[in-house]
């Protein structure tokens, strides 16, 4: 009985979306070089904020405001079929946006802000007047953001207990912007929904085809750029290793252009895992050079 009360709240928060920013966490610990073994404590509290904390926020958010619509489309949703009743999905949002917001506050004034950030990304996605989501180009934007740029932001803040070197920075925006074509190969399974709707998704702005060839270029400009700096850093190994991913990608990207509608799904079960590996590859290629700054003023101090 209390596990078929507690479900609704587990469906509302979504567990499955916390993936995606926990594992951008990860590439901001490695990426950091510092040594995470004494650390453990602050590292699975930064694992909570990104995944079920602050990307749980976002899912409530989102529920809440849409439950209009999740009354058509999928009304077995927890809000729309009343497991969850009146107000409480809202409250939830809020209490959890609250709680998100103590335990960054506990990690530091990085993690702090970036906290911030993120969750007023996460409410302006969804919630009026801003309503993100409404078009493709800002609400793709915003959850690229927040699934991969600020979390990876926060693993290397974490660690640190500082801002990350310009390095780190850079990779998490690279990775956020290829993360946008993510977002819109999964706008294809809902292109007629979303004209009903008024939802100007890029599918619906630009068309099936064009969006599906944007959506690869999205995600393949920013890899190269991430190889040339791995490479300009005197790391070709890592390079090439995100190189041959890439090259992997364009194969899956050819057989998705000539389907996407059909194939987005494939696509992100596959192109988008090799995306994710090259993330994490990129961020060991960082690791001993952010690593080496960081540590050398402790090394010196040594008696």
């Amino acid at each position: 009985m209390q596990r078929t009360a507690v479900l609704p709240y587990v469906q509302l928060l979504k567990p499955i979306t916390w993936f995606a920013p926990m594992w951008a966490f990860g590439c901001g610990l490695i990426s950091s070089g510092l040594p995470v073994w004494d650390r453990w404590p602050v590292i699975a509290l930064g694992v909570l904020l990104c995944g079920p904390l602050v990307c749980g926020t976002s899912q409530a958010v989102n529920d809440w405001f849409d439950r209009h619509v999740d009354a058509i489309n999928e009304p077995d949703r927890p809000i729309p079929s009343g497991r969850i009743p009146g107000r409480v999905g809202l409250y939830i949002a809020i209490g959890w946006t609250v709680l998100s917001l103590a335990v960054a506050w506990v990690l530091g004034p990085w993690v702090f802000g970036a906290a911030i950030f993120g969750l007023a990304l996460a409410w302006a996605y969804s919630a009026p007047p801003f309503r993100l989501k409404g078009n493709g180009w800002w609400g793709n934007s915003a959850v690229g953001l927040c699934y991969e740029g600020l979390p990876w932001f926060t693993g290397a803040a974490v660690i640190a207990g500082a801002l990350p070197d310009t390095r780190i920075v850079l990779l998490a925006v690279l990775y956020s912007i290829g993360a946008h074509g993510i977002m819109t190969l999964n706008d294809f399974k809902a292109v007629e929904g979303d004209i009903r709707m008024g939802v100007r998704s890029l599918p619906v702005q630009l068309g099936v085809a064009p969006a599906a060839r944007l959506a690869c270029a999205v995600m393949a400009v920013p890899q190269m750029v991430v190889i040339g700096l791995v490479a300009s850093w005197d790391r070709p190994y890592h390079a090439g290793a995100v190189g041959l991913l890439l090259l992997a990608q364009f194969v899956l990207m050819a057989r998705l252009l000539k389907r996407p509608r059909e194939l987005a799904p494939w696509y992100n079960a596959t192109g988008t895992t090799l995306y994710v590996i090259g993330m994490m590859v990129s961020a060991f290629a960082l690791a001993p050079l952010i690593g080496a700054v960081e540590l050398a003023p402790l090394i010196g101090a040594a008696p």
